[in-house]
């Protein structure tokens, strides 16, 4: 019972830190590096247009041109221009979001050995989007990712056969793809291993091979990686409860308080002007850019 309150007030606490935004999402926060090391062998063009294109301070139709150079340069043969067109048509902003072009740009750059297209293609063909949905396409996708180098392919694929929802169950094998993710530094395959070892359910408990992985993925900045090595001397089985817990907490707050945008709001209304214009022009109906609340661009 004292330990459960002693939870319990943890959970109040960790709850008032997530409100105040200094929590990290235990797994919605992950984060690919932003220009992988393929992208090194670009040449001084693909870099100038991809700047200009990330550039919110830039006037919308330089931006709008940028794009149609890029989409000029991936139609060359460039796979780091045709990555870039496949997330752009998938995620916006300058692009209406269309998940079958981003499809088309996305195996494009695959098919060149692509590490970061592959991820992506896996990932979009995983989805629920009816126009793409391909699971096993999505998942041979992950695999020759995964192959490739990409760890986040790797973890991705862990997670899959740990669920055991799209693929057959097998810890083995989800065990063997944290593994290959936690040790080219992803700290959320690190802080997945740490929880398989410390629960002892599909892997056999090791206290010391999870404090080892939780340790690393904590110096990576895991929150909840951090928390479990606080409050190790816990029963696990109460402990992973709890963290289960702070993460649905969480959830709550992220939808309750959503990030501030930091570009303000005046891009934001310019950018949908911009897409309500455009779906007018392909034959939409004028109030049919209230319907789109696309993400922000992240390449």
């Amino acid at each position: 019972m004292k330990e459960f309150r002693a939870i319990k007030n943890t959970v109040i606490r960790e709850a008032e830190r997530i409100r105040q935004g200094t929590f990290s999402f235990e797994d919605d926060s992950i984060q690919q590096d932003d220009e992988p090391e393929e992208f090194a062998s670009s040449y001084y063009g693909y870099w100038t247009l991809r700047n200009m294109i990330r550039n919110e301070g830039l006037p919308l139709e330089e931006r709008d041109q940028a794009v149609a150079e890029m989409e000029w340069l991936a139609g060359s043969g460039d796979r780091n221009a045709q990555y870039l067109m496949g997330k752009l048509w998938q995620d916006g902003p300058l692009l209406i979001p269309d998940s079958v072009k981003a499809r088309r740009w996305l195996e494009r750059a695959a098919a060149q050995g692509h590490a970061a297209a592959q991820y992506a293609l896996g990932k979009l063909l995983l989805s629920d989007d009816v126009e793409v949905h391909d699971m096993q396409e999505g998942l041979r996708w992950l695999r020759t990712a995964a192959e490739n180098g990409s760890h986040c392919a790797a973890y991705r694929l862990g997670k899959e056969y740990l669920r055991g929802k799209i693929v057959g169950k097998d810890a083995g094998k989800a065990l063997e793809c944290f593994t290959q993710s936690a040790e080219a530094g992803n700290p959320y395959a690190q802080y997945a291993l740490g929880r398989l070892y410390l629960q002892g359910k599909e892997v056999v408990q090791a206290q010391g091979v999870a404090e080892y992985w939780l340790t690393r993925s904590a110096a990576r900045g895991n929150s909840y990686a951090q928390f479990l090595l606080d409050h190790r001397q816990c029963d696990p089985s109460v402990l992973l409860c709890t963290v289960r817990l702070l993460h649905h907490i969480s959830n709550i707050f992220q939808e309750t308080f959503p990030p501030p945008n930091p570009a303000g709001g005046h891009v934001e209304s310019k950018l949908m002007g911009r897409i309500r214009e455009k779906k007018i022009a392909m034959g939409h109906k004028p109030d049919d850019h209230e319907e789109y609340q696309g993400p922000s661009m992240s390449m």
